[in-house]
């Protein structure tokens, strides 16, 4: 590629006249480009024709705009353009210059402009063919955001002109449309990442120790009452004391936070005047999202990671690499269509004019093409590292394991991950299913993933429900589901076991509402899933009736007893621990309302169920057995002559096949043997052991407690019935104890 030609230079002052002050352009009488640096917000009016400085080859690496110190290096991947400009602006959004990348290297399109300063706005224009049946979509009059840009200036603003065709014309996609869209798009800014991170160190929590939260940080922060009103919504918000102090009192260890990476909103939401508020609609995977900033910097997400660090709390992104906001064929043209089409999607083979469409949002991202898995590791690795990030959960990550022929744990991506010193030592959760062939694909990650277990969720529910012939499942799910995870050395943790998550009814509408109520959200109820395996207890939604509400939170006791006294690794839905209320809506993606914010004024109800929950967690934490590093087999030891889990039907006696089959059970004692060995070594634990009862039953059920022969007697230290009894109890061996119906009951061995 020939370097730019001799008429389109683009001259700076020397770094040594203006230091570090951000940069803007303008333009000499004889149409010569340089750089004017001045003070923050001052709009370019006037230049120095003092000193000047041609556009330099630069370097084909690293990707993105990169400050050096001296200047900024630009590069770009597109194997298939012809010509890349990079466009710069004034802090108005106008476009001030336009200089064509010099070098062509190895399918990157770089150039250095010296003595640029972060705080330079800047896009891309990218030449090529447009020609849609061969995956070909490019148009210059489209400016596109850099795939790398570390941070996104502006809102996107809806307009006609941001698609490369004509919408209005009877050919769609295939009538190539001139209209300029820079206007109506965000741009990109040069950073400096420099931040003193001082004593901040990630903590490396030991997946067997790891309470996980899920939260968001809009959600969370806009109705709390000790956040500044200019902060709510934002990183800074979340970095408030009272919020890090609540989250580190109530004893999770680390917070999963809905996407962050810089995302749109959908047209047709806007036209309704709603509004994306999960966030899973990606325009940058480089880019934290811009109104989640108060300070409209970069380094307010390093404070509130270092914040959060300091107070012993891990932070795992919720992060979307399966598609892109720009949609199918029809969608608009943001940046990688424009950049390379058919390089950057999963396009129909036998018609490239169309995207394979695995994740049901229009297009699915290429991680078979090695520069789209650079991208998506690269991104990975900044946030890691640069971003000091604990961990990621993915979304869809079943379409990150697919190649063309199908999901292969040995696929790229995932092989990366785990050969990768620095990605394998982070926390990585898999969502393991999306709507492609073969989507479903619980226990299929590698060893190194934990992954999402639905079925714990599903089976959860449907024994708290009272549904016949739950009894076998829901023991197997309690018990760290072997059946799905046990293979290759992975552990009980793998297993990310959650009862509700942001995706369907919060634990208090489960108990609350049989049906979903997604009217608010303008689809006519359609949208969403009728499949919540949910109950009201005798009326629908809000109720006056005492012994209504009594079973609802009872069942609520019930459900979160069951995640933290579950082998696996729990996870929490911010707000279930005191009965958060989305009004029935199970999909509340577009609720950017009360509907889907945290309300922070807890009744009376909520304030006894947090106080249970404070309870649970520290009850998990004191009996580690809870949480055990090996599955559960229920089979006794030879050497040690000691089982680590028996079953016992409510008479007192061992389950039999029989009593497991019988579809109206809904009753068991399980007890972990502290003594059970606890690694690869052949050696006695020492861990407290515990008896849970549980009763899904409509009645009470008589359990006769189990005699231990290596104690003497059982303590009683929990009951959902009887939530606010803190006394511990000792009962004999022998001896009847009432479960109440629809309770679980934590024992302790007393030696």
């Amino acid at each position: 590629m020939d370097k730019a030609p001799s008429n389109n230079p683009l001259l700076f002052t020397p770094a040594s006249d203006v230091g570090s002050l951000p940069v803007g352009v303008a333009v000499d009488s004889q149409g010569v480009r340089f750089i004017h640096h001045y003070s923050e917000g001052e709009i370019v009016k006037n230049f120095d024709e003092s000193h000047k400085t041609r556009v330099r080859e630069g370097l084909p690496y690293p990707l993105g705009a990169t400050w050096d110190g001296l200047g900024v290096n630009f590069a770009l991947f597109s194997a298939n353009a012809t010509k890349v400009e990079l466009c710069l602006f004034n802090d108005e959004g106008e476009e001030t210059d336009r200089i064509e990348l010099p070098e062509y290297t190895d399918e990157i399109w770089h150039g250095y402009l010296p003595d640029a300063r972060p705080g330079l706005l800047y896009g891309y224009r990218v030449h090529g063919p447009y020609a849609p049946h061969d995956g070909h979509r490019f148009n210059p009059d489209k400016l596109l955001l850099d795939p790398y840009a570390k941070q996104i200036i502006g809102e996107l603003i809806w307009d006609d002109a941001l698609y490369s065709y004509d919408l209005h014309s009877d050919k769609k996609d295939l009538h190539i449309d001139t209209r300029d869209s820079a206007s109506f798009l965000p741009k990109c800014r040069v950073i400096d990442p420099a931040f003193s991170w001082a004593r901040s160190r990630k903590n490396h929590i030991p997946w067997g120790d790891t309470l996980i939260y899920e939260t968001h940080v809009r959600g969370y922060t806009m109705r709390h009452p000790a956040v500044p009103e200019h902060m709510r919504g934002t990183f800074s918000g979340l970095s408030t004391p009272q919020i890090v102090d609540y989250i580190k009192s109530l004893g999770v260890t680390s917070i999963e936070l809905m996407p962050i990476h810089s995302f749109t909103d959908d047209r047709y939401l806007q036209e309704k005047g709603l509004h994306n508020f999960w966030g899973y609609n990606t325009l940058s995977f480089f880019a934290p999202h811009p109104q989640y900033m108060a300070t409209h910097t970069v380094n307010e997400f390093k404070q509130m990671i270092a914040t959060l660090h300091a107070a012993q709390i891990e932070v795992i992104l919720d992060v979307v690499y399966n598609h892109t906001a720009e949609g199918n064929e029809l969608g608009p043209t943001l940046s990688f269509k424009g950049i390379d089409n058919a390089s950057y999607y999963r396009l129909m083979p036998e018609n490239k004019r169309y995207y394979i469409n695995d994740t049901g949002t229009g297009n699915t991202l290429n991680l078979s093409h090695p520069r789209v898995l650079q991208m998506v590791t690269d991104s990975l690795r900044y946030w890691a590292t640069e971003m000091q990030v604990d961990g990621f959960r993915f979304d869809l990550a079943t379409i990150l394991g697919r190649e063309s022929y199908g999901f292969d744990e040995g696929g790229g991506f995932l092989d990366t991950c785990r050969q990768d010193p620095i990605l394998s030592q982070c926390k990585l959760i898999a969502e393991p299913w999306d709507c492609g062939p073969g989507g479903y694909q619980v226990g299929g990650f590698p060893p190194g993933w934990a992954e999402w277990n639905d079925r714990y969720r599903d089976s959860v529910r449907k024994f708290w429900r009272g549904d016949e012939g739950q009894l076998a499942q829901f023991v197997t799910r309690l018990s760290g589901s072997a059946d799905i995870f046990h293979h290759r050395g992975r552990k009980p943790y793998a297993s990310v076991n959650f009862i509700t998550a942001h995706d369907g009814f919060t634990l208090k509408d489960l108990v609350s509402y049989e049906n979903k109520h997604n009217e608010a959200n303008g689809e006519d109820n359609q949208d969403g899933s009728d499949n919540n395996i949910s109950a009201n207890y005798g009326a629908e939604g809000l109720t006056d009736d005492p012994s209504i509400n009594e079973l609802r939170l009872r069942q609520m006791r019930n459900m979160l007893a069951t995640l933290f006294f579950s082998q696996g690794t729990p996870m929490l839905l911010a707000g279930d621990e005191f009965a958060r209320s989305q009004q029935g809506n199970n999909n509340a993606y577009c609720q950017d309302t009360d509907i889907a914010w945290v309300d922070w004024q807890i009744g009376d109800h909520g304030k006894s169920l947090l106080l249970f929950t404070y309870r649970l967690i520290e009850l998990r934490k004191r009996f580690p057995i809870l949480h055990s590093g090996r599955f559960l087999t229920g089979v006794e030891n030879e050497k040690l002559k000691v089982k680590d889990v028996s079953w016992f039907h409510p008479q007192g006696h061992e389950m039999t096949d029989d009593a497991w089959s019988d579809a109206n059970a809904k009753s068991i004692a399980m007890l972990l043997d502290g003594r059970a060995q606890p690694t690869g070594l052949v050696r006695f634990g020492s861990l407290s052991t515990v008896l849970l009862l549980f009763n899904a039953s409509h009645e009470d059920v008589v359990f006769t407690l189990p005699s231990v022969a290596h104690g003497k007697s059982w303590r009683h230290i929990l009951d959902t019935f009887q939530p606010d009894d803190i006394n511990e109890h000792d009962f004999d061996f022998g001896k009847e104890y009432i479960c109440t119906s629809r309770t679980v009951v934590l024992f302790e061995l007393i030696s």
